[in-house]
């Protein structure tokens, strides 16, 4: 096992599914008055956000998560959960003058999705500095600004190597501040949709953020992933789904599914595999936190979709 801390936002998910298409009722030429109601089929509250769901599938591949962040007064329930499931709460600070963070999560049939966030006590930044004495590696995940902007420093000073992950937060970040976070990273992960902003928003090459990140994964959701180094560019295919229920959590699995095959020394591309068979799991259930694998189950669902050997056995 490896000592892995994750920072990012702990939240309750408020999740509705619309039996439509988002598509079908927005007007081009009324897109600057936008008034619309949605009438949904399914509503179900999920312990959520970015370092709970990392730290989840970390602890059902073995490893020893931690989570680096702030919840509020409502926090009981979820807290519960996650020791239940082997995550470290000790470092998780509570404010018991705020809620624990939301998200409202909304989507069609076509999986497309529109959320909202309210931050509550995750907006408060984390004030203690992270023990960082036998840790493997640390996760920034969106989450709290200030922590997403001190916190790689902090690493890199306590020579801790991290992955930068800064997803939903890229518009709100600095850009000097979002440069800094990615130029200091041992893995950036990001969507096609949010590595093209990222190097929109901080001016940055490929071959710039390549210079200073050895490994870059760029994920195209049930189209796999890219997998950059200064060697190359690798495409890998993703694990095809049962049955797609809910694609919320999908990329935070992805994330702990690549990191535990980086731990195990497995080919960058074996780490996308199962990457992709962890968020496979995911996506066939309802929430980000109720499927459970063993590591033979996730074995055989590896094996089935990459006709190879399973990397962690």
């Amino acid at each position: 096992m490896s000592k892995i801390l994750i920072s990012g936002s702990i939240a309750y998910d408020r999740i509705m599914d619309f039996s439509g298409l988002f598509a079908d009722h927005f007007m081009p030429d009324k897109l600057h008055a936008i008034n619309l109601s949605f009438m949904v089929d399914k509503l179900s509250v999920q312990f959520g956000g970015t370092a709970g769901n990392i730290a989840y599938n970390l602890a059902l591949l073995e490893e020893e998560p931690e989570i680096i962040s702030t919840a509020g007064n409502d926090f009981g329930s979820y807290k519960t959960h996650l020791l239940r499931s082997g995550v470290n709460v000790n470092s998780i600070r509570i404010l018991e003058d705020r809620p624990t963070a939301a998200a409202f999560i909304l989507t069609d049939k076509a999986d497309n999705q529109i959320a909202a966030f309210h931050y509550g006590a995750g907006e408060i930044a984390y004030d203690t500095s992270p023990e960082t004495e036998g840790v493997a590696l640390a996760i920034v995940a969106p989450g709290c600004i200030p922590d997403m902007r001190d916190l790689p420093a902090y690493y890199r000073q306590r020579r801790l190597k991290y992955a930068y992950d800064p997803a939903q937060q890229i518009p709100v970040l600095d850009p000097e501040v979002l440069k800094d976070g990615i130029l200091g990273a041992h893995i950036l992960f990001g969507s096609d949709y949010e590595y093209a902003l990222i190097k929109q928003k901080t001016g940055l090459s490929d071959a710039e953020i390549l210079a200073h990140v050895p490994t870059v994964v760029v994920t195209y959701g049930a189209q796999g992933s890219d997998i950059m180094t200064a060697a190359g560019t690798t495409r890998v295919k993703a694990c095809p789904a049962k049955e797609v229920v809910d694609p919320t959590g999908a990329g935070d699995a992805y994330r702990a599914g690549f990191v535990k095959g980086m731990f195990k020394g497995v080919p960058l591309t074996s780490c996308a595999q199962l990457a992709s068979t962890v968020a496979a799991f995911v996506v066939e259930s309802y929430g980000t936190q109720n499927h459970r694998f063993t590591l033979d189950e996730l074995g055989k669902r590896y094996t089935e979709a990459y006709k190879e050997r399973f990397p962690l056995t």
